[in-house]
């Protein structure tokens, strides 16, 4: 209820460099005090629906912000050496002399203490790591460790203080702060779309957004690492070249890379147009949004990495969409947790040993910390920053003149505070932003339900509801009635009885007795439903549809749109694909004994929508799809291809059966298309009776990719450098060329010195040698005088 629009309230506070920083304390102080009067004596509220007053007490949970207002409310700097507010003091950093800037690496720290990447030195820093994993700071052990910290607000006064601390935050004030286990949120929404920036300006090679560059090979010369990626100079020092890395692209590989995200049409309502973001001349993104980012991680990249990069840089990258995926689910085990904790540290030690340290900013570093945040403070879904981003939005929206924002936000909010006001008190036939139907709200017309069904009354069809009659053809017909009996509980007694007749057959084999039950069921159960036993009801299933039926070219259902193939072909969404998980008995020959009976998934296309007629009685909507056969690749990518059908005999399903999904084509091979599940845009009327079925609904189905792929093992060597391409040749940067004329005029110089030295040394040996000899000589000469 807090985060609704209606009870968000706006603070006069400007964001960007003009922000209050650490004097946000000051704006937060009438909040504290509300919040100290909640939890001491609490507020005196009025029940409406008790009709009564009762006294409420609140406590504040947790803060949900972006990483720069993490370090406003909690007081930890979240830049420089310690920028992990988890890892705390043990923060694994690093200052890259050349990039001019922190990165975070180490992350061994996080593998247990046997796992042999920890004594690998030549695929990481050149050293061995056997410290433990940090541990978090307690609430109680950060207040002790503030207690004599004085707080100085005001931009102007600079601290003289080189700890992670810049202020004790404001809201230990509350007396049960410091035993909150989670007390602020890292958001996921933003380290998605910063993990996006990277990997697609390091992979595309953008300017100004790749990782990889002239600075960043400097950095890994400096550190005596990867030495067949260091710089060569060439040009007399002027020029400098380096081979290309395992993860770089030519052109044309860019270009199928661009091509798959800008022909990948999209399921109505899941993202926007992906495709106006990508350029395809200059090979590259720009302009996509934060949720476009979102979609991209968890759907869209996995495709053109694995058909283009080789497998030791595709498949942490896949693990790591996969994390993501498999993180923002609505419904999470711990069991699950615990193997995403496992996973996301080895992606990312596996990364260390592929990218250049530059690319391993905290954004990078924080997904190691999520999944234990989940833990501690449940799914994303109500801890990240969409619902504030887009109600920002709406403030933004509201704003006429820019000299004025804060008036015409305020003006705006009160005009539509009252109309909210208002329209509670209007009639229930007045369409109203309390009442309005949702997209894709399925709810059938109450003129249109049935009095008595055999079958669920949901949907509603898109388009004209007087539709010309449509004559099915006799094998649909019965191939579509089939279904029916088949998936109607009612009857599951009949179908027991028919097949203890058939069984009854001892020398046939299993397979005979199956495809007898099959075909002659229909048959066999009209005659059946003749006797006085069956219901009324029964017996009007049993005499079949008419051949005058209802066809349809969309349908809402399940709160997903599902378009039939003809129509998705004129549009950018694509709306027509459905997966099904039906119980199939698999025979694997007609001599089979041991036939398997498992739950199997299906996926198709829609090829028509029909609605039978049980001559009045009842209504059913069943979808005509093809089926394709289903296979994974090692990546754990489910794909199909279109040219592969099953299951031709049964191509009906029932409308409230499906789930939605939709395919991406695979770059390199027209036909395959990999599978990809959506979950409904919207949750609306989750009443109690349906709550313990809610982690088998529709809303909250689980993540295809239950387990990302594995790493393969290898000898402690990966291959670095792509030998395939030219090596790149730039000019040497500016500040290199300086350091590098530095160092040879300071060589020079120091030749020079050296020479005079020595020619200084040498003159005085010969000096000395002279007056020696003259000295001699002139001995010689006294003694030779005095002989005489």
């Amino acid at each position: 209820m807090c985060m609704k629009s209606e009870y968000s309230i706006l603070s006069l506070l400007i964001p960007g460099p003009r922000s209050p920083g650490n004097d946000i304390d000051i704006y937060l102080q009438p909040l504290i005090d509300e919040l100290k009067l909640l939890w001491d004596s609490g507020v005196e509220t009025y029940d409406a629906s008790r009709n009564q007053t009762f006294q409420m007490r609140a406590a504040l949970m947790w803060t949900i912000n972006d990483f720069p207002a993490y370090a406003m409310l909690s007081g930890w700097s979240t830049k420089g050496k310690f920028a992990c507010p988890c890892c705390n003091y043990n923060t694994n950093s690093l200052y890259l002399k050349h990039s001019r800037k922190m990165c975070y690496m180490d992350h061994r720290v996080f593998l247990p203490m046997d796992h042999p990447w920890r004594s690998n030195k030549r695929s990481f820093n050149g050293k061995t790591e056997f410290r433990p994993p940090p541990t978090l700071l307690k609430g109680t052990d950060v207040l002790n460790s503030l207690h004599d910290f004085e707080n100085v607000f005001g931009k102007k006064r600079k601290i003289s203080n080189d700890g992670p601390w810049k202020k004790r935050s404001i809201f230990f004030e509350l007396p049960y702060w410091q035993h909150n286990l989670l007390r602020h949120n890292l958001d996921v929404m933003h380290i998605e779309k910063n993990i996006v920036d990277s990997i697609l300006g390091t992979l595309l090679d953008i300017p100004g957004k790749t990782k990889d560059h002239a600075k960043a090979r400097y950095d890994l010369k400096e550190m005596g690492i990867r030495k067949n990626l260091h710089p060569k100079d060439t040009g007399g020092n002027k020029r400098t070249k380096f081979a290309k890395a395992c993860f770089s692209m030519t052109n044309g590989e860019k270009s199928v890379f661009c091509g798959v995200l800008k022909t990948a049409k999209l399921p109505d309502g899941s993202a926007s147009n992906i495709s106006r973001c990508v350029q395809l001349d200059e090979r590259k993104l720009s302009g996509y949004k934060t949720h476009d980012a979102h979609f991209m991680l968890h759907y869209l990249l996995p495709i053109p990495i694995k058909s283009i990069l080789p497998d030791h840089v595709a498949i942490p990258l896949i693990r790591l969409c996969s994390f993501f995926q498999r993180l923002c689910q609505k419904v999470i085990t711990l069991e699950e947790l615990d193997c995403l904790e496992v996973e996301i540290r080895e992606t990312i030690n596996q990364l260390e040993r592929i990218f250049p340290p530059s690319f391993f900013d905290i954004m990078i570093h924080l997904p190691i910390h999520l999944a234990n945040e989940v833990r501690l403070g449940g799914p994303v879904q109500n801890r990240w920053m969409y619902s504030t981003e887009r109600e920002m939005g709406t403030f933004k929206s509201y704003i006429r003149n820019r000299r004025y924002p804060e008036g015409c936000i305020a003006e705006a909010r009160v005009g539509i505070d009252c109309m909210n006001l208002f329209s509670r008190y209007l009639h229930s036939a007045v369409q109203t932003r309390f009442n309005r139907r949702a997209r894709n709200n399925d709810e059938c017309d109450p003129s249109d339900a049935e009095t008595e069904s055999l079958f669920p009354q949901k949907g509603c069809p898109l388009g004209a509801r007087k539709t010309d009659p449509f004559i099915l053809d006799k094998k649909s017909l019965s191939q579509a009635h089939a279904y029916l009996l088949g998936n109607c509980d009612e009857i599951q007694e009949y179908i027991r009885e028919h097949e203890q007749e058939v069984n009854n057959h001892p020398r046939r084999s299993k397979w005979s007795k199956a495809k007898d039950h099959c075909q002659n069921f229909s048959q066999w159960f009209e005659t059946r439903a003749l006797q006085e036993d069956v219901p009324d009801l029964i017996k009007k299933l049993s005499r079949g549809p008419n051949f005058v039926t209802k066809r349809y070219s969309g349908y809402l259902i399940n709160g997903y749109r599902f378009h039939i193939r003809q129509r998705d072909a004129r549009r950018k969404t694509q709306n027509s694909g459905v997966t099904v998980v039906a119980s199939t008995t698999s025979f694997a020959s007609s001599k089979d004994k041991n036939p398997i009976a498992a739950n199997l998934t299906y996926y198709g296309r829609i090829v028509d929508i029909v609605e039978l007629d049980y001559y009045s009685h009842f209504k059913v909507v069943l979808f005509k799809c093809d089926w394709y056969e289903v296979e994974k690749d090692i990546y754990g990518l489910t794909y199909v291809y279109f040219n592969k059908r099953c299951s031709q005999e049964e191509p009906f399903v029932l409308a409230s059966q499906v789930h939605q999904c939709f395919y991406v084509q695979d770059p390199y091979d027209q036909d395959r298309h990999y599978v990809m599940k959506t979950v409904p845009r919207d949750l609306f009327n989750m009443s109690d009776e349906f709550e313990f079925d809610l982690a088998q609904s529709y809303e909250n189905e689980l993540s295809e990719h239950l387990m990302g792929p594995s790493i393969p093992e290898d000898d402690g060597e990966v291959t670095l450098v792509r030998t395939d391409v030219p090596e790149t040749v730039i000019d040497v940067p500016s500040e290199e060329f300086v350091t590098q004329q530095l160092e040879v005029e300071y060589e020079k110089e120091f030749e020079d010195e050296s020479e005079e030295e020595f020619e200084d040394e040498s003159e005085e040996e010969c000096e000395d040698w002279s007056e020696n000899k003259y000295e001699d000589d002139s001995e010689d000469e006294s003694e030779d005088e005095s002989e005489d």
